[in-house]
């Protein structure tokens, strides 16, 4: 249970939206908000303890990765690192070619900067996924060009779950010396990620995912991999990325690799997957009308998406929230607000209005087996007032079933 200033008392299952800060984190934070301010492009003592601290940060992260820290590059975010990656990449390959891949249930914060690019002249095409969200290998490979420079695949799906082949598609980009980036927010300290084992030359990460602080986030660049800059001004990161560092976060976010890493190895996030697990039987045993989207069991450990027959999916997380001040969501978080369906949930085949009731429920270390319990003994009955709401919505249902029946 998390407690809130606002709140009393919560359920909260929106972890992959942003996850609460870990106490241990904020305590690492809190002198560089104070005594310990300096820049770290200072030469003097306090320049230097603030340089010291930021360079033991790209260690931590390095650490989780897998990767040299001469390999990390910090930023703002996810969204700083994936625009730097496509649009830096295409900047430096455009004599090579102009043909960029990716799937057709990226984040925005990869369709976005593709856009920007196919505006100016960059040929951007989207592989297919199947009902349960996993990219067509066989459609990849045959769209494929000699002038493909970049190929971007996120590592789970925000929305799903669902992991994707990242290794098979990395072998297949080697073996063509094509790029290969990787949006890594949903995955990396929740399971183990390896940029070695993976095989990909970027990948993006941003620490408010994993129980550090909103605002930093990291690059990993892989030694050889040459990208023009996308935040020109100072000679901060070796160039790499200008602008004063916000040390306090960064700080946080090595301290969050660090909890990251000993959680998995103490088993913590087997604890989410039984949660999700027993979510997710509980739901389709209790609630009629009710479907998993996604993989069964090839997704992250916390991340469940459910659609309900004959509801929105707004309505169901507005009540539930009500009673139990519960947080949710219908998809991802940079889509809030929005009144059109899922993409995602319709590039994986969904009818228009199955897709409109996709709910998810993203499930974090601190969640508990009493709070799941909580959410099967309500959704039933909040399920069927909604419905009861919609009178042709239930005649459909009533009628979908005695189709199956007979």
């Amino acid at each position: 249970m998390v407690s809130s200033n606002f709140i009393p008392a919560m359920i909260y299952l929106d972890h992959a939206a942003t996850t609460p800060m870990h106490p241990a984190v904020l305590d690492a934070m809190m002198p560089f908000f104070g005594a310990r301010f300096g820049n770290p492009s200072s030469l003097h003592h306090l320049g230097r303890d603030a340089k010291f601290a930021l360079e033991r940060a790209r260690e931590q992260v390095a650490a989780l990765l897998g990767a040299r820290a001469s390999e990390i590059v910090f930023n703002s975010g996810a969204t700083e690192g994936n625009n730097h990656a496509l649009k830096g990449v295409a900047a430096q390959l455009k004599a090579k070619g102009r043909h960029i891949l990716t799937s057709n249930i990226e984040h925005d914060a990869v369709l976005h900067p593709l856009q920007s690019l196919a505006k100016e002249g960059y040929e951007v095409e989207f592989v297919p996924v199947d009902s349960q969200g996993i990219l067509d290998l066989e459609a990849f490979q045959a769209m494929l060009r000699p002038d493909t420079i970049l190929v971007s695949l996120m590592h789970a799906n925000n929305e799903l779950g669902t992991l994707q082949p990242v290794e098979a598609v990395s072998a297949i980009c080697r073996a063509r010396a094509i790029w290969l980036h990787v949006d890594a927010c949903q995955t990396v300290g929740h399971i183990p990620v390896d940029v070695k084992a993976l095989g990909c030359d970027l990948l993006t990460l941003s620490a408010h995912k994993f129980y550090g602080p909103k605002g930093a986030g990291a690059l990993y660049i892989r030694r050889g991999v040459r990208l023009e800059t996308l935040v020109e001004g100072g000679h901060q990161q070796k160039g790499r990325r200008a602008g004063t560092e916000n040390v306090a976060a960064i700080v946080g976010m090595g301290v969050a690799c660090d909890i990251a890493r000993v959680a998995m190895q103490n088993g913590e996030e087997d604890h989410v997957v039984a949660l999700r697990q027993r979510l997710i039987e509980g739901t389709l045993r209790s609630v009629e009308g009710s479907y998993l989207n996604g993989h069964p069991t090839n997704r992250v450990p916390g991340i469940v998406n459910f659609s309900f027959e004959g509801i929105e999916g707004e309505g169901l997380i507005l009540e539930l929230d009500a009673k139990v001040g519960l947080c949710a969501s219908t998809g991802s978080a940079c889509a809030a607000g929005s009144l059109d369906p899922s993409p995602t949930l319709l590039a994986i085949g969904l009818e228009l209005g199955l897709a409109r009731a996709g709910t998810r429920f993203s499930l974090g270390r601190g969640t508990t087996e009493a709070e799941i319990d909580e959410v099967l003994r309500l959704m039933p009955g909040v399920v069927e007032s909604l419905r009861a709401l919609n009178p042709a919505a239930r005649v459909a249902l009533v009628g979908a079933q005695c189709d199956n029946a007979g």
